[in-house]
């Protein structure tokens, strides 16, 4: 068992730093200047995160806050260490970290073209299988590869049917307590072992909607899906308006099916807008792709589609693809927040280890390896992947013990690469940390896992401080009525960076300005804001 963090009374409050704390503040960095700045040690550390706590933006919510040093294990800080506060994103954390331990960071998932009939010349006498095993990064190109290397072996007729086996995974395709009116949204997408991505940012079980006005007034706005299919259907009552008319359309898949409506007024002169949403089925959708390419490259299949079946245990292999190994796909999967992935390596895990691509199992060996390492999984509550479920409920203490305990792992430096990095000048690099605590000492230094939901936020990760010294910390913030809590976790991780026994600056807090900087409506992981790009 590895150690867990040392526990310390939590510090009384002494006194308070000049921290200037605002409704709809946003953080800035100001060098030593009159009452704006302050000099910091570490003997004053708590002092100056309690203040940061004292924000009226708080008042009546709840957080919780550990600081450990990274070397020792030490506490720096705690406030409310052991409540638990639903994590959101920080989620995360954990399903990547067991990932890497239960699966491996060389985990590659196949997609398979089999068949258990016999090829005679060019006709296939049998049925042709695709099987997945989780892809998430399957794009149409890597569909209508696997069709060309099909038609390559001399294929053009296949007398059965096309069977796509998603067995891999259970049929339960939504988390537990996922919110209804999220169900069309991309980061609700559905699981599935056989999916589709429309893009390289790897957002599997969707489409792309793209929308532009039409050539003139009264006209039907002008409408495309990517990837092309015939799984989705687009029902368009939009019309395009007048120039300088308000904007009101709207792109949503309806309950139970793959009809998507896209209503509302589109005005001439608007810019083409894109819209991520998530398919019924996404098996049925792999499918519909596949379907295509094999035309495309002239396969005729002349049976039907079927859905769900187990792939013969003799079948032959035709063709096949390997995705990227788990530490690559690590990195659009946390620094861009991917709740799809966080699902898909649940599942995988608990295929891996107890041969049921199930919730239940997955999340059991993930609460198995938690244990190993020294975090207790009697202290927490964690019922997905990804975050998504308000009932996941983890402390900051156990968040903080597994920040310290995965350093140990051999995998550890891939998985670190992983974290958004402050600042950071690319999505691929800033992911959703890209546009906080720039022109900070924590900018290209704190790296760390965001989370959001309504009333819930958490920002955990390791920061150095201005002695050089490695902090671990976890902050939680859960039931605040204000639409963004981001900049207080934000001045506890600047003055956590401008900390250090020869004294640093403290983050200032102030009002924000229109930028890079300034904090999104409706406090949004910046991933959440697809169309942004971030």
């Amino acid at each position: 068992m590895r150690r867990r963090p040392s526990a310390l009374p939590r510090p009384t409050r002494a006194w308070t730093w000049p921290l200037v704390l605002g409704l709809t503040a946003t953080l800035t960095w100001s060098g030593p200047a009159g009452a704006d700045s302050a000099r910091s040690s570490r003997d004053g550390l708590p002092q100056a995160i309690d203040a940061i706590l004292d924000d009226p933006r708080l008042a009546g919510g709840a957080a919780g806050v550990v600081v450990a040093d990274a070397a020792t294990g030490d506490i720096r800080y705690e406030h409310r260490g052991t409540d638990r506060l639903m994590p959101a994103s920080n989620t995360k954390l954990v399903t990547s970290a067991a990932a890497m331990e239960l699966l491996g960071p060389d985990h590659r998932f196949s997609t398979d073209v089999l068949t258990d009939g016999r090829l005679r010349g060019s006709v296939l006498t049998g049925d042709l299988y695709l099987r997945g095993t989780g892809d998430p990064t399957m794009l149409a190109r890597d569909y209508d590869r696997l069709a060309a290397d099909l038609a390559a072996k001399g294929v053009k007729r296949v007398t059965g049917r096309l069977i796509a086996d998603d067995t891999r995974f259970d049929t339960q395709r939504l988390g537990r307590s996922w919110a209804g009116d999220d169900e069309s949204a991309y980061y609700a997408a559905q699981i599935s072992p056989l999916t589709v991505a429309p893009d390289t940012d790897y957002d599997a079980g969707t489409v792309i909607v793209r929308t532009a006005p039409g050539g003139s007034a009264g006209t039907r706005p002008r409408v495309t899906v990517t990837p092309a299919n015939d799984h989705v259907r687009i029902e368009n009552r939009a019309t395009t308006v007048a120039q300088g008319s308000p904007n009101t359309l709207g792109v949503e898949r309806r309950h139970g099916g793959n009809t998507i409506t896209v209503t509302g007024n589109l005005p001439l002169g608007a810019a083409p807008a894109t819209q991520w949403v998530s398919v019924w089925e996404p098996t049925g959708y792999a499918a519909a792709v596949f379907a295509d390419a094999l035309a495309g490259h002239g396969v005729r299949v002349d049976g039907a589609v079927r859905l769900g079946l187990a792939t013969p245990a003799d079948a032959v292999p035709l063709a096949t693809h390997r995705s990227m190994p788990l530490k690559e796909l690590l990195v659009p999967f946390m620094k861009l927040s991917n709740n799809n992935h966080a699902e898909v390596l649940t599942k995988a895990i608990g295929h891996r280890t107890a041969g049921r691509g199930t919730w239940s199992a997955g999340l059991a060996a993930i609460g198995g390896y938690l244990k190993r390492i020294g975090v207790d999984p009697a202290a927490l509550r964690q019922v997905d992947g990804s975050g998504l479920s308000r009932l996941n409920t983890i402390p900051a203490r156990e968040f903080t013990a597994l920040l310290l305990a995965v350093r140990e792992e051999p995998w550890y430096a891939d998985w670190y690469a992983s974290l958004p990095v402050a600042c950071g000048p690319d999505r691929l690099t800033g992911g959703t940390l890209r546009s906080r605590m720039c022109g900070t000492p924590a900018a290209r230094n704190a790296r760390a896992k965001t989370g959001s939901l309504t009333g819930a936020s958490a920002l955990s990760g390791y920061v150095t401080d201005a002695d050089g010294r490695e902090l671990v910390y976890s902050i939680v913030l859960n039931n605040h009525l204000a639409a963004s809590v981001k900049s207080v976790e934000d001045a506890i991780v600047v003055t956590l960076a401008s900390s250090g026994g020869s004294g640093a600056d403290v983050a200032t807090v102030r009002p924000p300005r229109a930028g890079r900087g300034a904090e999104a409506p409706g406090d949004l992981e910046c991933a959440w804001r697809k169309p942004a790009r971030c």
